[in-house]
């Protein structure tokens, strides 16, 4: 039976929790003026109440207030784009930056983002597909099935049949990115919650980078295919096809890919829990040694598993990245020496990738070492390495917090370093979530020298 595409009156009752995202420049500043001042006039109160009983507060204790932490969570959530992009890296990557309490307040940022209201999302598909867009669906569901940052993703069936995944920009997240991350990041800097001494404009300018590389979908699609080619000769990866002719600027169309998201297989069985986490690591150590080439977002939400055919489904490549060979090998001699529980090898690899600076003192470069030991115990492990009763995660955290907080250590990585250590975290975090056991040592052994 043939069904027409739902009007956007007919699916209003089904979406819930919208807000139109903030365009332009003074209207996104605005949204992020009125959040510092909310912030401070949360900190009045909670510092009244507190000297009320009695209790002369830290600065910290009124910055990290369950008010506060859901004001920045609310406003970044509504802002989408770029800023809520950066509070999304801050969860992941600047454990040593920031204080626990407020990493945990962004973890909450990496879930879906409030979708777009139905007349903004009809504007963005006019603009891209004309007035008549309707035309090319026998159905289109306007409820989105995720949401998030940069974009909303939709379900629909083309007229010729195809079961397609539309993945379709916010408005105006391209031109906002520049201006998102230096707001976002003024915040930060005026709040006290980045120190004064750390020098994170080089970091920031990366951001921006990347997160304009991540807007540009015609860019993906191309890694896509790419990434097809790559690993067309394993069958346990798959990924959606590129359709063209409904692929814009700020809409890229896929194949629709089923599957199961990748943290529910968490109670299915060891055997099967092992073989995704093998596939997974086996993967990255490809894109490093063999492609140099690294889908580097390490979001729960970019895999899926098809446990009918055993195949793991690769979603989002918005956030690849290419690596130069002088950076794989320093890390492939990174790796090696910690294999071999050479310290002079590593730590030679360690200055190649450019972790040290130019003063640094002996004993911080001697703890940037152990902390990349602590981070190679998977690799030096003989048999199979058990995530789930492993501390690693907990000791990784610890160790670099000591090294920023007590050894003053407050370097800014590389950004390939940085990038590279994000998914790598992100997959140890899955890999403990799903109680895996994987031989690391040995997806590792074919790129020894």
């Amino acid at each position: 039976m043939t069904t027409t595409p739902q009007t956007p009156e007919q699916e209003k009752t089904m979406i819930i929790d919208t807000a139109s995202v903030p365009a332009g420049r003074i209207a996104r500043l605005a949204r992020l003026g009125s959040l510092a001042t909310g912030v401070a006039g949360g900190m009045l109160a909670e510092g009244a109440r507190q000297l009320a009983h009695g209790h002369r507060p830290k600065m910290g204790e009124l910055l990290l207030t369950p008010a506060n932490a859901k004001r920045v969570v609310d406003e970044l959530a509504r802002l989408r784009g770029a800023a809520m992009k950066v509070g999304q890296l801050l969860s992941l990557d600047a454990g040593d930056l920031l204080p626990p309490e407020l990493s945990e307040v962004f973890v909450s940022l990496r879930a879906d983002a409030k979708p777009m209201p139905l007349n903004q999302l009809t504007q963005v598909l006019e603009e891209n597909w004309g007035k008549e867009w309707k035309a090319k669906f026998k159905q289109f569901s306007f409820q989105p099935i995720a949401a998030a940052s940069i974009g909303q993703v939709h379900s629909a069936q083309t007229q010729d049949g195809r079961h397609v995944a539309l993945k379709i920009q916010y408005p105006h997240v391209r031109e906002s990115i520049d201006s998102d991350v230096d707001n976002v990041a003024t915040l930060l800097r005026l709040s006290g919650l980045i120190p004064k001494s750390v020098d994170y404009q080089p970091l920031l300018n990366e951001a921006k980078r990347q997160l304009r590389q991540e807007a540009d979908y015609m860019r993906e699609a191309d890694y896509m295919r790419q990434y097809q080619t790559l690993l067309a000769d394993s069958p346990h990866y798959t990924l959606p096809q590129v359709y063209e002719d409904l692929t814009t600027n700020n809409i890229l169309a896929m194949s629709f890919m089923g599957g199961t998201p990748i943290e529910r297989i968490s109670y299915a069985s060891q055997a099967e829990r092992d073989q995704v986490m093998a596939g997974l690591l086996g993967l990255l150590f490809r894109e490093i040694f063999e492609f140099r080439l690294i889908q580097t977002d390490p979001n729960f939400a970019n895999y899926r598993y098809d446990q009918k055919n055993q195949q793991l489904i690769l979603l989002d490549f918005g956030a690849t990245r290419e690596y130069p060979v002088q950076i794989a090998e320093a890390y492939r001699e990174l790796m090696q020496g910690a294999i071999e529980y050479n310290r002079a090898k590593m730590d030679a690899a360690a200055a190649q990738i450019g972790f040290f600076q130019e003063h640094i003192h002996p004993q911080q470069r001697e703890a940037v070492i152990d902390l990349f030991n602590q981070a190679c115990e998977p690799l030096r492990w003989q048999g199979v390495y058990d995530f789930g009763s492993s501390s690693l995660a907990g000791r990784i955290r610890d160790a670099g917090l000591v090294l920023s907080m007590e050894q003053g250590y407050w370097h800014t990585p590389p950004a390939d370093a940085l990038f590279l250590h994000r998914k790598l975290g992100g997959l140890y975090l899955l890999a403990a979530k799903l109680r895996a056991k994987v031989d690391v040592r040995s997806l590792f052994e074919p790129y020894l020298h």
